[in-house]
């Protein structure tokens, strides 16, 4: 991350069980790659650059997708920006509402990740 904190990230169950399906498939070693690129090394940073560019036309970048998760969240769904802003691993700019809130939503943000879920498979 690039604020140095860890971020947790809870799964959908839809994502719970494409991990799942790969254990099966491939085994489970604690070290091992869950998508691996071409040699079983991790996929670089610009892996979906790539696949945005040759295989979806317009303009898209990476950043389309984490905005149309928080477009949908503030459109369609009934979280407060915390918990979306939470989910999205950006800090909080204001140094005192930082100093004082400690919790990470992840009780709300299963939830939420759930939604996304649905809406992305509907």
């Amino acid at each position: 991350m690039k604020a140095g904190k860890e971020h947790v990230v809870p799964l959908s169950a839809s994502a719970l069980s494409i991990l799942k399906e790969l254990k099966d498939a491939f085994g489970a070693k604690p070290s091992a790659v869950i998508f691996p690129g071409n040699g079983g090394r991790a996929l670089s940073d610009m892996t979906l650059t790539k696949v945005l560019r040759t295989d979806l036309p317009g303009p898209h970048t990476v950043h389309v997708f984490r905005s149309s998760f928080r477009d949908w969240a503030a459109e369609q769904t009934d979280f407060a920006g915390d918990v979306v802003e939470a989910a999205l691993a950006h800090t909080i700019a204001n140094k005192v509402e930082a100093a004082y809130r400690r919790t990470n939503y992840l009780d709300k943000r299963k939830v939420l990740m759930q939604q996304w879920a649905e809406f992305l498979t509907a």
